[in-house]
């Protein structure tokens, strides 16, 4: 059952970028989309790991929306502080690499959280290994692993948990 839905969701997903990508709904352009969506789903009969481990409920697409707005917040706080940081005249950094420790289960949680630490300025996502991330940050606040997870990933983490588990 579950490599039929994942086989579903591949096909949609590419037949719905083939549609944006072409941008009509005309027969010919709707066979070629029908077939070469067919084809790419046949060859990957595991479909798109970023759909199979979505949680699809009512909450989970609540939680991405809360955690792309977390997200945009983060990122605005962390240019600001990194900004701060190239600005002033001590040049206060502090830099070092942090293992912390996610709680994520699912490899797209955890990739989807290395991610947005990367793109957070400030912070660099170096090497993902389990359950251990070790994060190059510009000034290192702590190097207790509890206190480093929690500032560097707590946030992110309870919505993702709930995306992805």
């Amino acid at each position: 059952m579950q490599k039929v839905w994942n086989f579903v969701v591949l096909f949609a997903t590419l037949l719905l970028f083939w549609v944006m990508l072409m941008g009509s709904l005309s027969p010919d352009v709707l066979i070629v989309g029908v077939v070469a969506s067919l084809v790419i789903a046949f060859m990957y009969p595991d479909g798109l790991s970023f759909f199979t481990e979505f949680r699809a409920t009512p909450a989970a697409f609540v939680a991405g929306f809360k955690y792309y707005g977390y997200f945009l917040s983060a990122l605005v706080k962390s240019n600001i502080r990194v900004a701060g940081i190239v600005i002033s005249p001590s040049l206060p950094i502090n830099p070092g690499i942090v293992k912390i420790r996610t709680g994520l289960k699912s490899r797209m949680g955890r990739l989807m959280l290395a991610n947005s630490i990367t793109l957070t300025p400030g912070t660099l996502t170096v090497e993902l290994n389990g359950e251990w991330l070790y994060i190059h940050c510009v000034t290192v606040d702590s190097a207790d692993i509890e206190e480093a997870t929690a500032a560097i990933a707590g946030g992110f983490e309870k919505y993702l948990e709930v995306i992805y588990g």
